[in-house]
Order: structure tokens, then sequence, then C-alpha cells
């Protein structure tokens, strides 16, 4: 039996009188400079590299990245993007733009933006944003580069699109890259999976329509409450005094809240075919009344993870390599998490390069 006082001195308190008023002495000093801080900043912007619109569908535009260096690749790579975010992680900002990485390596880049969904796209189906709108794009670089087949990479949501679209017009695609994107949608560690199984998707989409980007983003955040309701704003004080880490808090915090509304039909149907159907593992899902099977896949595959991934664990990213018909395929494993994978440092250094070289490889 363990005394009281035995546990006490084994579990001693570690703050004193004079620490706790040091500490708040600190804190107070964070907060008083935060004022002057706010004053010396400028309002926060984003993208870091000049671009221009180069097509256009509606409210979807396909836009190149225009780098300092001419480009030296003659295959365009075009960057499909998931639909809950703005694409411009990829291009935050000049110390943290995955695409300034590529184009300094001489790639050739574009990405397509969904834009934002209104009450007019409320039946807008998974078949608009694959086969019209990433066909349309694809097709707008096949001809801008006389280019038979272009490179594709597609990012979460954006790489299931990228997954189905090569499936379904395999002569188009030289090479597909994947990065933290979900294909095993039913591994038990996933937690937005498990969450979304249980969503009665007709009762949603029928009640409202199109689903809120409040209402996605609030999903999001709970899975990991403490870490995004309360820590991230507690550690926020300690960088009040510090200018440039502010900037660089709030532009972060302007990405997570700039979320598109979802297409009530897509969402629909990306609810019932991916995260409860499982379809690209069940061989099920569909598009446009077409069957995705992942065998017709026999381009060169790159599959890119992240290893701290709680949105796209490592599993669920891990299945495509049995899955698709290729022979050519290999993974990346990226030592971070779903959005570090964009902007650490590490993904600065480590993210651009490897495609660039598994890329000129082909």
């Amino acid at each position: 039996m363990t005394d009281s006082n035995d546990h006490a001195a084994a579990s001693p308190i570690h703050f004193t009188p004079e620490s706790l008023a040091n500490e708040f002495r600190q804190v107070g000093a964070k907060l008083g400079a935060a004022a002057e801080t706010f004053a010396k900043m400028d309002e926060v912007h984003y993208g870091a590299t000049e671009r221009e619109e180069i097509w256009r569908d509606g409210k979807v535009v396909l836009y190149r990245f225009k780098g300092d260096k001419p480009s030296r690749s003659k295959v365009p790579l075009l960057i499909s993007y998931a639909l809950v975010n703005r694409p411009y992680m990829v291009d935050l900002q000049s110390d943290k733009s995955i695409v300034r990485g590529l184009l300094e390596r001489g790639e050739d880049i574009y990405v397509i933006d969904w834009g934002y969904a209104d009450r007019s796209d409320r039946y807008l189906e998974l078949q608009d944003y694959i086969v019209r709108y990433l066909g349309g794009a694809v097709d707008a670089l096949r001809e801008r580069s006389g280019q038979d087949r272009i490179n594709l990479l597609g990012i979460c949501q954006g790489g299931v699109f990228s997954l189905c679209y090569t499936s379904l017009f395999p002569h188009k695609i030289r090479n597909l890259i994947t990065m933290v994107t979900p294909v095993d949608f039913h591994t038990r560690d996933n937690m937005l999976s498990n969450w979304t199984r249980g969503v009665d998707a007709d009762l949603l989409v029928n009640a409202v329509g199109n689903v809120s980007a409040d209402m996605m983003n609030f999903t999001y955040l709970t899975l990991k409450p403490w870490r995004l309701f309360v820590q991230k704003y507690v550690g926020m004080v300690d960088i009040l005094d510090n200018p440039r880490a502010m900037e660089d808090f709030l532009r972060m915090e302007k990405w997570i809240f700039d979320s598109p509304d979802q297409a009530g039909e897509a969402f629909r149907e990306f609810t019932t075919e991916f995260f409860q159907g499982n379809g690209l593992v069940n061989g099920t899902a569909t598009v446009g009344g077409q069957s995705i099977d992942l065998m017709r896949v026999q381009c060169p595959v790159y599959n890119i993870y992240a290893e701290q991934d709680h949105l796209v664990p490592p599993e669920a990213s891990k299945a495509l390599g049995g899955l698709i018909g290729s022979e050519d395929y290999s993974e990346m494993s990226f030592r971070g998490g779903h959005i570090g994978i964009y902007v650490s440092s590490r993904a600065q250094r480590d993210v651009p390069e490897n495609i660039h070289q598994w890329l000129a490889a082909r």
C-alpha cells in the first residue's frame, strides 16, 4: 500500500509562487506587445507565385504558374486539389510553396481552381467535377502543350478525382502522382471515415442542399479538439510580439476557414461511393454511370503519404499499390502530418525534389 506522502514525493509540484508570477509577467508582456505587432502588420495575403488564367468553365479556372526561370519540361503537370479547401495551400507564401520548388526545378505547373459553389451548383455531380471540369483542364493542357498525355498530381480528395479520371481516360495521363490521397476509406484508424459512415447523406443533402463550409470545418476541428480549439490559440500568445510569426499564423488561419460550400449532389455521391461504400477497394465506385476500375491505371504512379496524417492515415493511402494495374508503382513516406506536407521546412526540401526526380526518370 502506497502512503500519500510517498505519492506526493514521487509527483512534486513543478511550480512556485515566484515561477507563476514570472509566467504571468511574461504573458502580460506578450499581450501588451500585441497591439504594436498588429499595427506593424499589413493585410495577410496568400500566393507567392504569379499566375495566369488559361482556361475557364463557369466558376472553374485553370491557372498556369509563372516561374523566374523558363520551364524545361515539355509535359505539363496539373495539380488537382480537394473541393473542401482552397488550392493556394500549395503556394501559400514564398518560403512555403511546393509550387515554387517545382518551378525552380524546371517543371511546368498548373492548378485547377474549383471556385466557390453556390445554390446554382446544388445539382453538380462527381461526373461534372471529374469528367467535365478536370477533364476539360486536361484537354486544354494537351492542346496547349501538343502532348497526347500530361502529368497529373492529385492531392487529398483531388487525388481520388485523379484516380477516377485516370481509370476512365488512361490514354490522357502520362504519369500520376497521388499525395495524401485516401484509397481505402475503411481502415480502423481513419477517424473521419468512421464518423462519416454514420451520416445519412441523403437526409442531409435533401434537407440543406449544399453542405456549408462551417459544418465541414467544425467536423474537421472536432477530430482533434484539444489541439485545434485550445492548444493552438494558447500557443499563439508566445508569438504576439513577433510580426512575421503572427503573419504566418494568420495566413494559415485564413486558409483553414476560407472553405467553399460543397455542392449537394457531389457531396452525397462522394460520401456514399467512397466513405461509406469504400468503392475504390471494393470496385463498386461509379462516375456518371461508368465503373471505376483501378486496374485500368496503367501509367507510372508515385504515391506520397504523411506518417502522422490524422485525416488520411498511411494505411488508407498505401492500399493503392495493390489495386492499380501499373507495374511502375513507388511510394514516398513523409515524416509529418496532413498540413506539414505542404508548409514545413522539410516539405520544401524533400517533396518538390522527390517529385521532380521521379518525373525526370520517366
